[in-house]
């Protein structure tokens, strides 16, 4: 649940505190009100095309101004969340159902009770541990969930004769390369889709084949840090922080085995993730079924785990309000999105647009699309209300400069993915670099190589997609 902004999980001292996502919103709208005053508004004629509506290239026109007054600076809130309402409902619901999930501890137990077998292995669990972070970003949006294992997994890093940075990544970069390369995310793919007017998390089968390829490189570049220390201890970018804190993790790392419940549990998230796919691909379930499909997984799961039906709902209701801020960013993207509607001028940002990169190939513009998307994560850091500001844009300019929609949408993931890991400005990345004691610059010198990496596989695969698997 890429980037929503939850406080850490931990007693760890916490972070500087950066900008609350609803001000950034906030101020965007601002701009975006301020702007219909600047911008000549105009519009294009838009058609039915396969069942979504497209704009029609050459057709657009100035029309009569409508600027955005003070009152609708305000009122647009409310108007973009009830325009996102469907969206960010859906939200809700997964969320919640998550939480239920949370409470029963059986995925931590279980990644926690596989990395303490696995420490004889020592580099067998880089694989492994990054393997199922990784698995649980791309299907069900794991993100936020994942800060407790940094806490855990740094001092085992660090009794395998690795370091901080190791223990760290095998968490941070797993997860990143999940969202980067999702399959049936349903935070960021679900809304992304669902605004680019494309069956829901269709075009599983190539994003299947992405994500292990994404996930081979992280691996790799993780491993080969890991490697490196263990054969030199004094190439560790923590060797100074490490040193002391080595003599402290001895017996600071505890779980609790997985019970039988607990083990029926992750059975019930598998079979849930089973029948989802099934839903998607041949029944063409959306937000509605798919819903259902996810409360259902929470009863159940809290039944199994002996909640009760009261318990069960306080724990959906957990998850609902730890997603409060994700979901409502959706709204406050929305409500610029209505504004520059109403006032006839997010055509005329797209037309400027158009006549920017009418000189680029189309598959250039693709690129550029990443490009825009990965520098809009540094400002946007929520996942679903970048995809929500974004994809009301990105989909008719696709139209426009003959990119698909389902490449534009893996536009959106990339950009999304890649510098969730890298930006300064997530507060989820400070949290989680406060708890495994690395501070940011360390973390930099560490993470770029494999940035540039991500962004260039990314840039092959956005080309390959647009030319050969979902031309336009």
């Amino acid at each position: 649940m890429s980037s929503t902004l939850r406080a850490p999980l931990t007693g760890e001292a916490a972070p500087r505190r950066g900008i609350h996502p609803f001000v950034i919103l906030f101020g965007v709208l601002a701009v975006a009100v301020l702007s219909t005053w600047l911008l000549s508004p105009g519009e294009y004629d838009r058609t039915e095309m396969d069942g979504r509506e497209v704009v029609v290239e050459g057709t657009y026109q100035e029309v009569a101004a409508e600027p955005a007054g003070v009152l609708d600076l305000f009122s647009a809130v409310h108007r973009g969340m009830v325009e996102a309402a469907e969206i960010i409902f859906f939200v809700f619901v997964v969320g919640g159902a998550f939480g239920v999930l949370s409470r029963t501890r059986a995925v931590e137990n279980g990644i926690t009770g596989l990395a303490m077998r696995m420490q004889r292995s020592r580099l067998l669990l880089i694989p492994v541990v990054m393997t199922a972070f990784a698995l649980a970003a791309a299907t069900f949006g794991m993100f936020e969930e994942g800060l407790p294992f940094v806490l855990l997994l740094t001092p085992v890093a660090l009794k395998l004769g690795f370091d901080s940075i190791t223990g760290a990544a095998m968490v941070l970069v797993g997860l990143s390369c999940g969202f980067t390369a999702a399959i049936t995310n349903p935070f960021t793919i679900g809304v992304a889709q669902s605004i680019a007017q494309v069956p829901l998390f269709s075009g599983m089968g190539p994003r299947i084949g992405m994500f292990v390829v994404y996930l081979v490189v992280g691996i790799a570049y993780v491993y080969w840090y890991a490697l490196r220390v263990r054969r030199d201890p004094s190439r560790s970018l923590t060797r100074e922080q490490d040193a002391a804190r080595r003599e402290e993790v001895d017996g600071e790392t505890v779980h609790e085995p997985l019970d039988v419940r607990q083990k029926v549990v992750l059975g019930v998230l598998l079979l849930t993730m089973a029948v989802l796919i099934w839903g998607v691909t041949q029944l063409g379930w959306f937000m509605t079924e798919i819903s259902a499909l996810f409360l259902a997984m929470a009863l159940i799961m809290g039944l199994v785990t002996r909640m009760g039906i009261r318990g069960s709902f306080e724990a959906f209701a957990d998850g609902c309000r730890d997603l409060v801020v994700g979901a409502l960013c959706i709204g406050f993207a929305y409500a610029t999105v209505v504004v520059l509607t109403d006032a006839a001028v997010i055509d005329t940002i797209l037309y400027g647009i158009t006549s920017a990169v009418s000189g680029l190939s189309s598959a250039g513009a693709a690129l550029g699309m990443l490009g825009v998307q990965g520098l809009l994560n540094f400002i946007i850091t929520s996942g679903s209300g970048q995809a929500a500001l974004s994809m009301p844009l990105m989909s008719p300019l696709a139209d426009l400069v003959g990119v698909s929609q389902q490449t534009a949408v893996l536009a959106f993931q990339f950009g999304d993915g890649i510098t969730n890991i890298f930006a300064p400005t997530s507060g989820l990345l400070l949290a989680a670099l406060a708890m495994a004691r690395i501070g940011y610059g360390t973390w930099f010198r560490f993470i770029w190589p494999l940035i540039l990496i991500q962004f260039a596989v990314g840039a092959v695969f956005l080309t390959v997609a647009h030319l050969w698997i979902w031309p336009a």
